[in-house]
């Protein structure tokens, strides 16, 4: 495949067809051992057109048919100035990070007309529609971790997953084939990398670091509406009015208690 934007910003392997691009990478840092944990493999990616058994969040499978979109996943070993490993707890916003800067690329992709944001914490939709699902794995022992990005590129409408689904080309977009691919990916590295230089920089400080300030402006879910679907416990319902300091989504309730929420399955309630 040709695509200079991409094969400009890390070490890429493309594949014709894989189950699963973060598993490739998955494997492939447990290979390198030491090796991998000295930093000689951050920001390798594998991509491919053709992923058979992919993951989304909460166990749900992600399937890019051949030449409907695009699986892309990228290696990261998340360093602190001077060398030392930055706190998972912080780990979030680099996952944050990530889909601002899908978003931004995506946007660079379709007709200015469309509206492109980030529905926390890691789908970016098109037109209220998910065109994108990230999912970021911890390597064992938190050597780092695999952020893996799913992308609907000329899926037709027939072949969606979901109603709430939608592909770039039925938003309009002009590209297509290898330039499609390369606007995405590439697009999407050459936004996210100076994000995650300066998340580092600041030893994962968003709110200094001015990440935090960024992502919530693109963020579509504050200030709406939403309900929540909480892992083993009671949905909750109310306004999403911010992110706190570990990148958690707010919810005010019907009482005024504010709720962080750092994982669950967000519904806007003006989509339903």
């Amino acid at each position: 495949m040709e695509l200079p934007r991409t094969r400009a910003r890390c070490a890429l392997q493309v594949l014709d067809e894989t189950p699963s691009t973060n598993d490739v990478l998955v494997a492939r840092a447990a290979d390198r051992g030491a090796e991998g944990r000295a930093g000689q493999d951050e920001c390798a990616a594998v991509l491919t057109t053709s992923q058979t058994r992919g993951r989304g969040r909460l166990g749900r499978s992600w399937v890019a048919e051949p030449g409907d979109g695009v699986a892309f996943s990228l290696l990261l070993r998340p360093s602190v100035p001077g060398g030392g490993a930055l706190p998972v707890d912080r780990w979030g916003w680099i996952t944050l990070a990530a889909g601002l800067a899908m978003a931004r690329a995506i946007r660079d992709a379709v007709p200015a007309t469309a509206d492109v944001g980030l529905k926390w914490p890691n789908d970016v939709q098109v037109d209220g529609l998910k065109a994108c699902g990230i999912l970021a794995e911890m390597l064992p022992g938190g050597a780092g971790l695999v952020l893996g990005a799913g992308v609907n590129l000329e899926t037709p409408a027939e072949r969606l997953p979901t109603p709430s689904s939608t592909s770039l080309r039925l938003r309009g977009t002009p590209l297509e084939g290898d330039g499609l691919v390369d606007a995405v990916c590439g697009g999407f590295l050459e936004q996210f990398q100076p994000l995650y230089a300066r998340l580092l920089d600041s030893s994962g400080d968003a709110v200094a670091s001015g990440v935090a300030r960024e992502v919530e402006a693109s963020c579509t879910t504050i200030g709406r509406e939403v309900v929540v679907t909480l892992p083993g416990a009671p949905s909750l319902t109310g306004l999403a009015t911010g992110l706190d300091a570990g990148g958690r989504l707010e919810v005010r309730g019907p009482e005024g208690i504010r709720t962080p929420v750092a994982a669950g399955d967000v519904t806007h309630l003006r989509y339903e």
